[in-house]
């Protein structure tokens, strides 16, 4: 929806205000966030934010640690959860492909989803190897084209989608620094559909490589992607070849049986 869509929708801003700090409040995972952190994340004055975060707990939607005082998602999200996931949840039948991903490979092994600009982590399943990156886990978000699962599915969404997603975001170097930039970021998208999957060489955390492949809807969209982390000598250029190959393997099976399941 566009921005003169929503002025012209009653409500819409306190709407738009409060689903912006469910998606904050998800993305703090089980411990949750501070109202300081979602005030500033989300540009909002700390009374707007603490009543906005007020009216979600009236209704179950978020709860507040007594006593942390962080905020957490609350038992309405849970329950509106489960119906969705009906929908739109893959989890049952790529949990199996996952941990084969991360046995075959020793390294973490993980699913996302896209939803609208964003990744969100669904399932994380550990590898055997000692050392571990833990840059993403379940609900963590992610812009797309930051984390190598964004990347990924950003590389093979239609040009005009992708020229879009720029526009609308040219706060991507400011937040994440100047490898987001369009110029370099179109770069790697590029490489990406070169190589099949996506490479992001410790660009969110110093030394924490990852690796992502798109999987695809039945009407061949990105809608989700597999994705590999680990430390960086783990993703070496002998290494990287081959993780990549076994990844674009398990990114296809996927693909295979959500065609074959929808």
């Amino acid at each position: 929806m566009d921005t003169s869509a929503k002025a012209s929708i009653p409500g819409a801003q306190s709407i738009a205000r409060a689903a912006q700090l469910l998606r904050l409040v998800t993305s703090g995972g089980a411990d949750g966030m501070a109202v300081a952190e979602l005030s500033r994340r989300a540009d909002l004055t700390r009374p707007t934010t603490h009543r906005l975060l007020s009216a979600l707990r009236h209704e179950g939607l978020v709860d507040q640690d007594e006593r942390t005082g962080r905020w957490m998602p609350g038992p309405e999200l849970y329950l509106m959860g489960t119906v969705a996931a009906s929908r739109y949840d893959i989890t049952a039948i790529a949990r199996d492909i996952v941990r084969s991903l991360a046995v075959r490979t020793e390294e973490s092994a993980f699913l996302s989803v896209r939803r609208g600009d964003e990744t969100v982590c669904l399932l994380r399943e550990e590898g055997s190897f000692p050392i571990r990156s833990f840059v993403l886990s379940e609900g963590v978000r992610f812009p797309l084209g930051v984390a190598s699962a964004g990347l990924a599915i950003l590389s093979f969404l239609p040009p005009h989608d992708v020229d879009a997603y720029f526009e609308r975001h040219p706060e991507l170097p400011r937040d994440w620094g100047a490898a987001h930039g369009e110029v370099r970021l179109r770069a790697r998208l590029r490489d990406t559909q070169e190589r099949g999957y996506a490479v992001n060489p410790g660009l969110i955390v110093e030394g924490s490589y990852g690796v992502g492949a798109a999987v695809f809807t039945r009407e061949g969209h990105p809608q989700w992607a597999l994705s590999l982390t680990g430390v960086e000598f783990r993703f070496g250029p002998d290494r990287l070849p081959e993780l990549g190959r076994i990844l674009l393997a398990h990114a296809h099976q996927l693909t295979t049986r959500i065609a074959a399941a929808r």
